[in-house]
């Protein structure tokens, strides 16, 4: 007998790294959420940032539809991945399935997801301080990774997530970091951007840091760069730094 073809591969270590190139390098995504009242699925555009373990991140209005639906039912998806040239469905997308998670304003974690990101849109420091503005984590559950014709994978919310024992270390010295960098070493980062997203434009900066990898913007763009293995220690960020010069 013929063997049945198998239209899901086993999840590989590639699958994982496209996956969350896919999801941290974002600057935006669609979010699919049930509508209250109805029981429709509703789809909208949402500004995404990543927190610095990895969950995806959201800065909503009340007024938005898909603000009500994740208040009375908090499971949502995301689909991420620009289509370019060419036939759309050639392209790499990732749906995550996610849990939503309302930080208030007096929660000690909200300081923090409204520095990175701002950091990211920085437009949206018009508005997130207004008070029907909110940040909402969404926690990822699992995903459906599609990486062009016949690479279908399914994945876990470990493969999406930063393990790393350096997260809350890393976490304190995340700003002075960037401004040390986008101050002093303007060139160095033009060149990551050169070498790891073969951008011809200057004026790069870097907007966030985690133990998984660097954030670079320039104007309307943002570039994602993976550190090949994740710090396990801040005193390791300087070395990973300055491999980002040199191709990974």
């Amino acid at each position: 007998m013929k063997e049945p073809v198998k239209t899901i591969r086993d999840t590989d270590d590639e699958a994982r790294r496209l996956a969350r190139r896919l999801i941290r390098g974002a600057r935006f995504g669609a979010i699919g959420v049930l509508e209250p009242g109805t029981g429709f699925p509703f789809t909208s555009r949402v500004l995404t940032g990543i927190d610095v373990d990895g969950t995806p991140l959201i800065l909503v209005s009340a007024l938005s539809v898909h603000t009500g639906a994740l208040a009375a039912d908090p499971r949502a998806s995301l689909l991420f991945g620009e289509p370019g040239k060419g036939d759309p469905l050639a392209h790499p997308r990732i749906t995550v399935r996610t849990r939503a998670e309302a930080v208030a304003r007096d929660d000690p974690r909200h300081a923090r997801l409204r520095a990175r990101f701002i950091a990211r849109h920085p437009k949206a420091a018009l508005y997130a301080d207004f008070p029907d503005f909110a940040f909402i984590r969404m926690r990822p559950e699992s995903a459906s990774l599609n990486g062009g014709f016949g690479k279908a994978f399914v994945l876990e919310a470990p493969d999406l997530l930063i393990a790393s024992a350096a997260i809350s270390d890393l976490e304190e010295i995340e700003a002075e970091a960037i401004a040390h960098m986008n101050t002093d070493h303007p060139d160095a980062v033009d060149t990551y951007a050169r070498l790891h997203g073969k951008s011809k434009t200057t004026g790069w900066k870097i907007c966030g840091i985690d133990c998984a990898g660097i954030d670079l913007s320039n104007a309307d763009q943002l570039l994602r760069i993976e550190f090949d293995t994740p710090l396990e220690h801040t005193n390791a960020l300087r070395a990973k730094i300055t491999e980002l010069s040199r191709t990974l």
